[in-house]
């Protein structure tokens, strides 16, 4: 009877220790979307990028996609020294995507750019994953949890001592 109890003691624990912790904590944290940059199209609606591996050095014949909202507008390949150039675009967001690498790239009319803004697309083409970015969250984060695993440490020690209390009876 004694074990009983102090089993149903430990669950009621663990069970309201899990309520404590915040839903956003277990959830983990989604993937961050990469940073927004701001480049100026030339004359005629021009961007001009380039693709570098994670060391810098240009990649030549490299695929690179524009996308708008989703849908792909055109396919360029880069030359011997890994620019590319897409033309007729207007103001606003695009994405570039390589085989290896992609960005986010807010676009300005000629003229109408932010001082900040670079004269081209830097695109790095590389397989390093940063971390946080490789879709984690769920499950992953959640047994990564400290308060997690200090509840499941709780329970490892708990469980055997309230077992091994429970066989020497005290008459």
């Amino acid at each position: 009877m004694n074990t009983k109890r102090i089993l149903n003691g430990v669950m009621v624990s663990l069970a309201a220790a899990g309520f404590l912790i915040p839903a956003p904590l277990l959830a983990g944290s989604p993937a961050p979307s990469p940073a927004v940059l701001d480049v100026a199209l030339r004359d005629g609606g021009v961007l001009v990028g380039q693709v570098v591996n994670d060391q810098g050095t240009a990649e030549a014949g490299v695929p690179v996609s524009i996308r708008s909202q989703n849908r792909e507008l055109a396919v360029a390949k880069t030359g011997k020294e890994g620019y590319f150039a897409f033309r007729g675009l207007h103001g606003g967001v695009y994405q570039l995507v390589a085989d290896r690498g992609h960005g986010v790239y807010r676009v300005w009319s000629p003229g109408t750019a932010p001082p900040a803004a670079q004269e081209g697309a830097l695109l790095v083409n590389s397989d390093q994953v940063v971390r946080g970015q490789a879709g984690g969250g769920g499950f992953r984060s959640f047994i990564t949890n400290p308060l997690v695993i200090a509840g499941v440490v709780a329970a490892a020690v708990a469980i055997p001592v309230a077992i091994h209390n429970s066989h020497h009876h005290h008459y």
